[in-house]
Formats: structure tokens, sequence, C-alpha cells
């Protein structure tokens, strides 16, 4: 299994819920800005699991050496790379807040996905699995750079789920809505509307064992996002959402 993101309380929480179900992998690759962040949760998985893993260096804003990825193998990624940034006015108009975003939830993270990619069409099998966002769905004053990055993965993803079908190979999009994380600390989010990085986990691997093409971590996120993007543009663009 290949993880990009490995410090994502989701990623983590996959991991660990793919390993009480059951799942057991040759290795577990765990791709990451923080290694001693990460070293942490791989010694936790091999206490508890005795699973075996291999933490790997990997910043997206730093120049990347892919021939230190050849002998990563894989039937199962699972991206949870991102970065919210920040969605103020000042965020808004500061170049490099912007260029961060851009960079890390879609301009250098596709490469690093395409090289995974075509390893599994090279061997006609695996799955893949990418974390976008709702707020991909339609662009909101309130994070639409962030929204715009993840639109651009979210149609990465369907491009690419469409192009790898007939090579066997699955690609799954998942779309969070309000996440309970680090990334999310301190913002006003309403609890109704908001799954905990266990919750999500659950909800992914349902869907990643029933092969679902795209899938809510919370299913009411499905219903708002269907009204939100049919709300007719001379009304929308008067709203503050």
């Amino acid at each position: 299994m290949i993880v990009l993101g490995s410090t994502s309380e989701v990623a983590q929480a996959f991991v660990e819920k793919a390993l009480q179900e059951g799942e057991r992998f040759e290795k577990i690759y765990l791709f990451t800005s923080s290694k001693e962040t990460t070293e942490r949760f791989a010694r936790h998985i091999d206490v508890k699991f005795l699973q075996q893993s291999e933490v790997i260096e990997l910043d997206l804003m730093k120049s990347i050496d892919y021939n230190q990825f050849d002998a990563v193998n894989s039937g199962l990624l699972f991206c949870a790379t991102g970065y919210l940034g920040e969605g103020t006015e000042e965020g808004l108009y500061d170049n490099k807040n912007t260029q961060r975003i851009i960079d890390i939830n879609y301009a250098k993270l596709v490469p690093v996905m395409n090289y995974f990619a075509q390893k599994f069409e090279s061997r006609r099998s695996g799955t893949i699995i990418g974390l976008s966002s709702v707020a991909g769905d339609r662009g909101r004053q309130s994070n639409f750079i962030y929204g715009s990055s993840k639109a651009a993965f979210t149609a990465y993803l369907s491009g690419l789920r469409n192009y790898l079908f007939d090579k066997k190979v699955h690609v799954m999009t998942v779309k969070p809505g309000f996440m309970a994380t680090k990334m999310t600390e301190g913002l006003p989010l309403n609890p109704k509307l908001t799954a905990t990085p266990k919750q999500a986990a659950e909800s992914i691997f349902k869907a990643y064992k029933k092969q679902k093409n795209v899938a809510y971590v919370l299913p009411i996120w499905g219903i708002i996002m269907m009204i939100i993007r049919n709300i007719p543009e001379f009304i929308f663009k008067k709203l503050k959402l």
C-alpha cells in the first residue's frame, strides 16, 4: 500500500481501518514531508498490527528524484495530500499562499500520482483512492482558491478513472465535507456536518470495498452540493457562501 500524505489523520485512520478489517500488505510505503511524525505512526502499526512499513520523505515543494521510488510497488494507493492555506482576503492576494495551495493540491501532486498510476497500469491491477473536496464542486467566495485546486484534482481523478478503466485499475474520488482535523482546527464547523477521521476512514473503506467511483464521506454532503451546484448563477453570486 502506498500512502501519500501520511501525516493526515484520515490517511492514518484508513490504514488502521484496513488492517483492523484483516487487510494485509507486504509493505506500507508512508510518503511524508514530516519523517519524525510519520515514523511514530509506522512504529504504532508495527506494534499493533505487526505490519511492516517504510517511511519515505516526499516534499512536493522541493525537487523530486523519482528514481528513488523505483522499488515501490503496491496494489493500493491512498492519496490524502492537501493544503487548505489561508482563506481570508489577505490570503487571497498573497501569491505565495495561492501558489502553495495550487502546488500541493494539484500542480506538483499530479506528476507524483501519474508516476504511480503508470506502475498500476503496467500491472493491469490496483486501486487508487484520491481525497479531493466538496469545495471543488462549485467555486464559493469563502475558499475559491482552495476550491479551484480541488476542482482540478477532481477532474484529474475523473479522467484518470476513465483512462485506467480498461487497464483494470480502479480510481475512486473521495469528497469529504467538514473534517475535524488539525487542518480545520479553530474553524466554526457545524458538528452535524463534520466527520471525525475515524468516521471518514470507515466510510472510505466501505466505498473502497464496493469499488465506488465517487464517494462523499457523509451522504448529506452529496445532497448539499447537488443543491449548491444547481443554484442559478444570478442568485448564487449574491450569496455569502
